[in-house]
């Protein structure tokens, strides 16, 4: 996507990203089409910020556009990872792209765009940013070095219209404080030397490799697995508890986590789907 640097807000992590989204845009009291299931820290964010978030159901294609205007077309603000949805793994076809961009443009409504994977992407190359479909100037695009590099370094962006960007950057220096410059500059450095980019696929092919690993002794074992990014979904056997899987495996090292979703997806909890 192109940018200007005024337009770039480093942040601590997504969180601190997303806080500073919703505090800017001032949505206390608005609703917020939240994908179910999706990342519930962004629910408990929406939650927080008392942000009513309202279930959309996601499918092959991601977040299913149809439905949230049907049933909440006056929605302030959506959350969307449309590089790889989390937990289910699609990412957001070219048409709910379009969909969604315009249903913002037409209601005035803004799009955050959650590219928590960045390039690290097992499938091929990343799909492009949906902010760089943005021509109406509604799409909020962040970012976040904790998957590509460590979550440690709580080092995250926000990439703004510049229409609002003068209004962001003076939230974010009174109420987001970004990690020091320790760490902003040796990550820059280690871009700038090439570092980060020989560093990512290297990562993909040690991922890829592990990954098919575990789809192979899930499968001598009788489980039937599917990719979602980095992780693995799993479904258990009929009668299988996921939160007690999870408790078993945890004493053999391994660590899962139980798929507790919500509205739409109680029916998959009740089957036992997990994800590693």
């Amino acid at each position: 996507m192109e940018c200007l640097p005024s337009q770039i807000i480093i942040t601590s992590g997504f969180t601190g990203a997303l806080g500073l989204a919703l505090r800017v845009q001032r949505l206390e009291g608005m609703s917020a089409w939240m994908e179910d299931p999706g990342f519930p820290l962004t629910r408990c964010s929406l939650a927080t910020s008392q942000i009513q978030p309202i279930p959309v159901p996601v499918d092959a294609d991601g977040i299913n556009v149809e439905y949230a205007i049907k049933n909440a077309p006056h929605a302030a603000i959506a959350v969307v990872p449309p590089g790889q949805q989390a937990p289910l793994g699609p990412t957001l076809s070219l048409t709910r792209r379009l969909q969604i961009l315009e249903w913002a443009a037409q209601s005035g409504a803004w799009v955050v765009e959650d590219d928590y994977l960045g390039e690290l992407q097992l499938g091929g190359r990343a799909a492009p940013a949906l902010a760089s479909l943005d021509r109406a100037g509604r799409a909020l695009h962040i970012g976040s070095f904790s998957k590509t590099l460590s979550p440690t370094l709580r080092l995250g962006f926000i990439v703004v219209p510049t229409a609002v960007a003068t209004a962001f950057v003076e939230a974010a220096t009174c109420l987001a404080p970004a990690p020091g410059p320790a760490v902003q500059n040796a990550t820059a450095e280690f871009m700038k030397g090439g570092h980060y980019m020989r560093h990512l696929r290297r990562m993909k092919r040690v991922y890829a490799i592990r990954r098919e690993a575990l789809f192979s002794r899930l499968e001598t074992l009788g489980l039937t697995a599917r990719p979602a990014g980095l992780a693995m979904l799993i479904e258990l056997p009929e009668g299988a508890r996921d939160a007690v899987v999870v408790r078993e495996a945890r004493r053999s090292g391994i660590t899962p986590s139980p798929c507790r979703f919500g509205t739409t997806m109680r029916r998959h909890r009740a089957r036992g789907y997990f994800w590693v």
